[in-house]
């Protein structure tokens, strides 16, 4: 499979993603988090980086520039991930309490400290209100995330990964 294949089926997948979630906002009510906010954001990056990559077509110096922001993406969507993960395994009595929502925090307070506060969490971002296979999103999203990483690592460090 060429590289181009390769960058589009990865933005096929953050297509897919979106879809998803946006189904399950509007589709199905679920509100999301802040956190899952993030973590759309970190999609839509990954997912634009493999589409432009995949335009492109670039060759090995340019190939390790997209892998790097595919990296950087997923990283950060990872780290989201991970902690609306460890959010949700809390004991009850330990989840923080239920705060403003992102549109407000940004509104309100400079950036670096509203993107503060939304990696905090807030108790919204502790409550599942889906699973598939006994794994919430957020835990499906590690997954998805930890992915793009690996695709990405492959992007930046393979040398003869394929022919353009």
């Amino acid at each position: 499979m060429s590289q181009r294949k390769v960058m589009l089926l990865g933005f096929l997948v953050s297509v897919a993603l979106m879809a998803t979630a946006l189904y399950f906002q509007y589709g199905k009510g679920l509100e999301p988090c802040p956190l899952c906010i993030m973590q759309r954001i970190a999609v839509i990056s990954a997912g634009l980086v493999l589409l432009i990559g995949a335009i492109h077509n670039p060759a090995a110096v340019g190939r390790r520039i997209y892998g790097a922001l595919v990296v950087l993406a997923g990283g950060f969507g990872l780290a989201m991930a991970w902690r609306n993960v460890w959010l949700q395994h809390l004991p009850p009595d330990q989840v923080p309490s239920c705060g403003p929502g992102l549109s407000y925090m940004l509104e309100t307070f400079p950036f670096h400290k509203a993107l503060l506060m939304v990696f905090r969490g807030t108790g919204d971002c502790a409550v599942v209100d889906w699973t598939f296979l006994s794994f919430s999103i957020a835990e499906w999203m590690l997954l998805f995330f930890s992915a793009y990483i690996v695709a990405g690592l492959i992007l930046l460090f393979s040398r003869r990964l394929w022919p353009r």
